[in-house]
C-alpha cells in the first residue's frame, strides 16, 4: 500500500517554509490506517514488547492501536498538567518554543519492555524526552518509531545519541 499517497501535504504550516505532513488523511482511510497499525505491530512482534508508550496526541491513536495489537499494556505520555496523580516531567525545546512532557511515575514496572511511539519524526526532540522519561520511569526503550519520518532533519540523529534504535514505516526528504 502507498501511504504517503494517504498522508496530506500543508505548504507553509506551520510557518512559511514548513511542509506539514497531516496524517489526519492516512486515519480517515480505514484501510490505510488499519495497513499501518499492523505494519508497526508486525514489526514488533517478536521483540518482546510490554508496554506502549504513545505521545499526546496523534502518537495516542497509533500507539492504542499498536499495543491491542501487540497485546500490551499502553502508556499515555501528555503535556504538561495532564494527568492525574503523581508524575516525571522533562523540558525540551521546540523549533519555536519550548513545551514539557510527563509521564505517571508508577506507569511502567522496573524493566518494562517499552515500544516508543509517534506519528511522525522531525527534530526529534518530544521523542527523545519521552525516552528519557521512559527510562527515569524505569523502562527500557526498545524502539523509537514512527508512522513517518522527515529524512534531512536531526530526529534520528538526537535519538540515536541517545543510543536508540530508531524505525519508521514511511519517509518524507525534507530539506
Amino acid at each position: 500500500m502507498d501511504l504517503k499517497a494517504s498522508i496530506r501535504a500543508i505548504p507553509d504550516h506551520p510557518k512559511p517554509g514548513i511542509v506539514f505532513r497531516d496524517l489526519t488523511t492516512l486515519m480517515g482511510n480505514p484501510e490505510a490506517f488499519a495497513h499501518t497499525c499492523g505494519a508497526m505491530a508486525e514489526a514488533f512482534k517478536s521483540r518482546g514488547v510490554t508496554h506502549v508508550a504513545g505521545i499526546e496526541a496523534r502518537g495516542f491513536i497509533f500507539g492504542a492501536a499498536v499495543a491491542d495489537r501487540l497485546g500490551c499494556a499502553f502508556v499515555p505520555v501528555r503535556k504538561a498538567g495532564k494527568l492525574p496523580s503523581e508524575t516525571l516531567r522533562r523540558s525540551y525545546a521546540l523549533e519555536y518554543g519550548e513545551d514539557t512532557l510527563e509521564i505517571h511515575k508508577d506507569a511502567l514496572p522496573a524493566g518494562a519492555k517499552v515500544l516508543l511511539l509517534d506519528d511522525l519524526l522531525a527534530t526529534g526532540g518530544t521523542a527523545r524526552a519521552t525516552a528519557e522519561l521512559i527510562r527515569e520511569a524505569g523502562g527500557e526503550v526498545l524502539s523509537a518509531a514512527f508512522v513517518v519520518e522527515l529524512e534531512g532533519l536531526p530526529g534520528r540523529a538526537k535519538l540515536e545519541e541517545l543510543s536508540l534504535d530508531v524505525w519508521s514505516l514511511t519517509q518524507f526528504k525534507e530539506d
